[in-house]
């Protein structure tokens, strides 16, 4: 049976979208979320039940950051599809001027300065904005988030409830600038919570309205300061709209040596350092870091970090308080989040000629069980992969939630079929043990592993078991939970995690 070009082409397009979504780790449900779909369009599409539109293919491109790959594919299928009535010289906008639901507004260019000044940071927000849409705009959602001590997230959130960020320590300013003319905004408050504020600064005050109608350009800059002991020694900036250009500075004092670094996460990539390096000159008595980039990807993350070298002597308060959850893990060989064992894929086992090899690996992986229930009530099932004791082997122990209970051996095990149907539930991990993460899993998974004889057996597990098999096979391939998490959805310090002791629910 054949089929027409124009098929061809739709197929091409769905086969596309499938891979570069699948590329990114994301769910069917996760890319609908990021581009403002309902999760069964992602679905239809994929299935060849709905044909692709050019909205469709623009959020894909722009939210996939798929190089143009997914853009062109619609394109062969669009001009197939008007061939007969599509008017001459017919020229689809580009990918790059996709903005996210709702909104039409284009940031030409940020510039954001933090400045620290006795005991405070000051910081200065500057957006040059351009409405690319239908509609006027007549306000702006900006945000203003503390961390005190970001390496250590249960403290700092126990800090902040403590010490809460207020609207009127921020003392906040904002204006627009529009032809020369210099207009305070009024604003108002969003969400307030302890470190975390959300606000809508608004294009009007007491003299009257500006919106920013379409097609039009205007400045807007905010202001506020935070004290010392509320900021930790981190500048983040999130790209939430299509923007052009982003700069950074930072004005610290050089008497205090500042050691400054960068770090960058995206959809399509981890944490890693800022792609170019930060620029330092310094000016009198204060050292300043320059840093920008051309065309951020929506959704990238942009944190500029440092420390003070010639800084006084560590405040006791700033020290580690206790013993973490990690630490105890750590002393009884557990790798931990960052070595590059957790990334790699591990070596499968030729068995059975390599079968007293596999034999000492899961005889270690046992023991460790063993010492691990000395340490945690595992009350929803426990699970171990070699990488984690720092063994590049095929290997794998879960045991289901019922302490008597034999553990499972997998060993070189893969899935080879999951049920359609998922949860989320909240995971935690052996080598990441401080927090806790909801991670989408299928209810059913088939996993195919292999028998001592070196006999390949198939294997369907359900519920919790799926999960908790389906978690030591991410280690096994390299993958944290983490990986797996939707984007923005943030990470509970087991300090606040409140399901210790409960199995998961179905």
């Amino acid at each position: 049976m054949t089929t027409s070009p124009i098929e061809r082409a739709a197929d091409s397009f769905a086969a596309e979208l499938a891979r570069r979504r699948t590329g990114r780790g994301l769910s069917k449900k996760q890319l609908a979320t990021l581009m403002g779909f309902d999760p069964s369009y992602i679905s239809h599409v994929e299935g060849r039940r709905h044909r692709p539109t050019e909205d469709f293919a623009r959020r894909a491109e722009a939210v996939l950051e798929a190089s143009g790959a997914i853009w062109q594919r619609f394109r062969e299928y669009d001009e197939l599809r008007h061939a007969r009535s599509a008017p001459p010289h017919r020229e689809p906008p580009p990918p790059g001027q996709w903005m996210p639901p709702g909104t039409g507004l284009i940031v030409e260019r940020e510039q954001a300065r933090l400045r620290y000044a006795e005991d405070a940071y000051h910081c200065v927000i500057r957006r040059e904005l351009y409405n690319a849409g239908t509609e006027p705009v007549t306000r702006y959602l900006v945000r203003v988030a503390v961390d005190r001590y970001p390496n250590d997230p249960g403290r700092s959130n126990r800090h902040h409830r403590e010490h809460p960020l207020s609207f009127a320590e921020l003392r906040l300013r904002a204006y627009r600038e529009d032809a020369g003319e210099r207009e305070p905004l009024h604003w108002r408050a969003k969400h307030d919570r302890d470190a975390f504020k959300e606000i809508w600064l608004l294009f009007e005050n007491g003299d009257g309205r500006f919106p920013l109608y379409p097609g039009d350009r205007a400045t807007i800059e905010y202001a506020y300061q935070v004290g010392r002991e509320k900021w930790g020694p981190w500048f983040q900036r999130a790209v939430r709209v299509p923007t052009r250009r982003l700069e950074v500075r930072l004005d610290l004092p050089a008497g205090l040596d500042p050691q400054v670094w960068g770090v960058e996460t995206s959809l399509s990539a981890e944490e890693g350092p800022l792609r170019t390096p930060v620029a330092r000159h310094d000016d009198g008595d204060r050292a300043i870091f320059d840093w920008g980039t051309d065309e951020p990807p929506l959704n990238a993350r942009y944190r500029m970090q440092w420390r003070f070298r010639g800084g006084p002597p560590d405040d006791p308060a700033d020290r580690p308080e206790g013993v973490r959850a990690s630490d105890r893990m750590r002393a009884i060989g557990i790798v931990q989040r960052g070595a590059d064992l957790l990334r790699q894929p591990a070596r499968q086992f030729d068995l059975p000629r390599e079968e007293r090899t596999a034999r000492e690996v899961v005889a270690r992986l046992s023991g460790t069980l063993a010492r691990l229930d000395e340490l945690h009530p595992f009350s929803k099932g426990v699970g171990i992969a070699a990488p984690q004791l720092g063994i590049g082997w095929a290997a794998a122990l879960v045991r289901p939630g019922d302490r008597g209970a034999e553990p499972v051996v997998l060993l070189n095990p893969r899935v080879v079929d999951a049920a359609g149907d998922t949860d989320e539930q909240y995971e935690g991990c052996l080598s990441f043990f401080d927090h806790r993460g909801l991670v989408p899993r299928p209810l059913r998974i088939d996993v195919e592993h292999t028998q001592w004889d070196g006999s390949r057996v198939i294997t369907s597990f359900e519920y919790a078991m799926a999960r908790l098999v389906a978690h030591e096979i991410d280690h096994l391939e390299g993958r944290l939970y983490v990986d797996r998490m939707a984007p923005g959805v943030p990470l509970v310090p087991v300090e606040e995690y409140r399901q210790t002791g409960s199995p998961w629910r179905y």
